[in-house]
């Protein structure tokens, strides 16, 4: 377990064992690293509970007129009493990922932080009382509560939701009274009954779903939570009810997921067991395009679209547990600097799995997901089968590329804390084994393709020249000079393009290859028709559509990227190549300077040879 180690005022710290921070340090750590982890995320949970308390004993929110005040006192007494009659049950109060969500939001939202729902003041802080009731009824004591009503339900942390059809008012309160394990929630004249047990049907009510990981009798359930308001991040959201039918699906995959966890990621598995307590399903996404949050503050909590397969899903639950357990290695010593101040100007940084620039915090959470994501598929490519052993191997040294070109980029940030660059430099190992793994040769080429388009689709949009040399750049290529000049080479400036989207698009259409070759691609997002003619291998097609896209108004930034790849076996644009896929940015600024200043634009195919006569690296 952690240590805690006594300070001089009495108080004390909770510190990972050596063989812990190890572990983790490497990406990895098991069972006993995370229990670590989780005694002392209880104990901030208990922190966190007390300011909240000490927040309330001011005075309670202001209450919507025409409903009865909520006793924040009443909640926190019944909520005293539970952990003393069943200390488990206070636990798994406790501990919910959901609760550790609300905590936060809760306590920032009283400090005047910016809101994340739509709720007022007083439903949100109100969620003590439905805690209190829920650990209250798990205890099996008699109470009266009154408790919040969103939008006509009444959820009850890790018991269920009440729904009082007849409410006409978004917020409001209901009065929950448990009698010999009998729940009555009562909202104006409507009545809805509950349990015992709670995960009985009943009209009006819905209990929680859990999934069992596994039918080895271990006992091992994960929350499939569809109701707490909380179980999404960072934003709040009513209750999504599956049918039984998404629901035996969902218990299908996660039995599925597990035997490939349990195979290739035993000491995650075993990590999982502890750890991971809920997941949130959200509607299946694009093909090929997962998409998976976990939140620093739900501590086990995972939200996650229906996967498009069972190894996805194995991967989606390795990534987001990378995060569950950075989150809970940051919240006991932080990996870099604080953030800088508000209003000044944060450094932002390539991220090879984003659309956006990423801050060095964010950067890292990346950088440490993706390396479980790496080693995942670094085992799991030689168990699959002949028909997704391709696909896997294309992921692995995807991946691999992508995280050990990130860590080399930021392994010695000056603004890394001796925590960070310790585990920076176990990563760092770790890609360098990788690195070094033989793989496919297909899967590889398409593995670098894939990363090259990313990184250069994302300059083509974030970054620009310095513009006196672009300025420079059209009056040489006017005058009729023989190269650009050499301050077009000068390190870009990063102008971040928040309306980006889809630089995956390369990866994507990857795996449609090597996972259905037969499937049509057309429908992939941010895919034009000269990317299909660049995936099918027909370069001369692509060549022209992307100088079509480039000959209309406002072509696109991407595909100057594109026309590199479109024209790169051509050997006398060898260098005009190099240039687009490398620092596409400067065709992109150097063109439309020409159309302000000339009416009308270059070849871009000539403007590409001409500017690859520059200098080849950023000065």
């Amino acid at each position: 377990m952690a240590d805690s180690r006594g300070a001089a005022n009495g108080l004390t710290f909770h510190r990972l064992s050596a063989p812990s921070v190890l572990a983790l340090a490497r990406g990895e750590g098991g069972r006993a690293a995370v229990e670590e982890l989780l005694t002392a995320e209880r104990s901030r949970r208990l922190l966190l509970l007390r300011a909240l308390a000490d927040g309330l004993s001011g005075g309670d929110p202001a209450q919507p007129a025409g409903t009865d005040p909520m006793s924040h006192g009443a909640a926190w007494s019944l909520l005293g009493r539970a952990q003393r009659e069943a200390p488990q049950a206070f636990e798994d109060i406790l501990m919910c990922p959901h609760t550790g969500m609300w905590l936060s939001l809760a306590l920032r939202r009283m400090r005047g932080a910016t809101a994340y729902e739509d709720a007022p003041l007083w439903v949100v802080v109100g969620h003590l009382s439905a805690l209190a009731a829920a650990a209250a009824a798990r205890a099996g004591l008699d109470f009266t509560l009154t408790v919040p009503v969103r939008h006509g339900r009444v959820p009850l942390p890790t018991l269920g939701c009440a729904v009082l059809a007849e409410a006409t008012e978004p917020w409001g309160t209901a009065q929950v009274q448990a009698r010999d394990g009998l729940l009555r929630i009562t909202g104006g004249r409507e009545t809805v009954t509950a349990g015992p047990p709670w995960s009985r049907a009943a009209p009006g009510w819905h209990a929680v779903r859990r999934l069992e990981l596994d039918g080895t009798g271990s006992g091992k359930f994960l929350v499939l939570d569809e109701l707490d308001p909380y179980r999404t991040f960072p934003h709040p959201s009513p209750p999504r009810l599956l049918s039984a039918a998404e629901a035996r699906t969902w218990q299908d995959l996660i039995s599925d997921a597990w035997e490939i966890l349990r195979r290739d990621e035993p000491e995650s598995a075993e990590a999982m067991r502890v750890g991971l307590m809920s997941l949130a399903p959200t509607p299946a996404r694009e093909r090929y395009r997962p998409h998976s949050v976990t939140a620093g503050d739900a501590f086990g909590g995972v939200m996650a679209s229906r996967p498009d397969d069972v190894a996805q899903l194995a991967a989606t639950l390795v990534h987001e547990f990378q995060h569950t357990k950075l989150g809970g290695l940051i919240h006991l010593g932080p990996l870099s600097a604080p953030p800088a101040p508000k209003g000044a100007r944060e450094q932002l940084f390539y991220a090879p799995w984003r659309d956006d620039p990423r801050p060095l915090s964010g950067l890292l959470q990346g950088i440490y997901a993706f390396a479980g994501v790496a080693r995942f598929w670094c085992v799991h490519r030689h168990a699959a089968d002949a028909a997704q052993a391709p696909m896997a191997h294309f992921e692995f040294a995807l991946w691999r590329a992508q995280v050990s070109s990130t860590v080399e980029l930021v392994h010695r940030h000056e603004h890394l804390t001796a925590l960070g660059r310790r585990l920076l430099g176990a990563l760092r190992g770790r890609c360098l084994q990788w690195m070094a793994e033989p793989v496919p040769p297909a899967e590889l080429a398409l593995a670098q393709e894939a990363a090259d388009d990313h990184r250069a689709r994302w300059r083509a949009h974030h970054l620009r020249p310095p513009a006196a040399a672009v300025e420079d750049a059209v009056w040489a290529w006017r005058r009729g000079a023989d190269r650009p000049p050499a301050a077009l080479a000068v390190r870009p400036k990063l102008v971040p393009d928040a309306e980006t989207r889809y630089l995956d698009t390369a990866a994507v259409l990857a795996r449609y290859r090597l996972g259905d070759p037969a499937a049509d691609p057309s429908a992939v997002e941010g895919a034009c028709a000269a990317d299909l003619l660049l995936a099918r291998g027909d370069l001369p097609g692509a060549r022209e559509a992307f100088l079509a896209q480039l000959g209309g108004k406002q072509p696109p930034s991407a595909a100057w990227a594109g026309l590199g790849r479109a024209i790169a076996d051509t050997p006398e644009l060898r260098d005009a190549s190099r240039l687009l896929r490398h620092f596409p940015e400067r065709a992109c600024a150097v063109q439309s300077a020409l159309e302000h200043v000339t009416g009308q634009g270059a070849d871009p195919v000539e403007l590409a040879r001409w500017l690859g006569r520059g200098e080849a690296q950023e000065s």
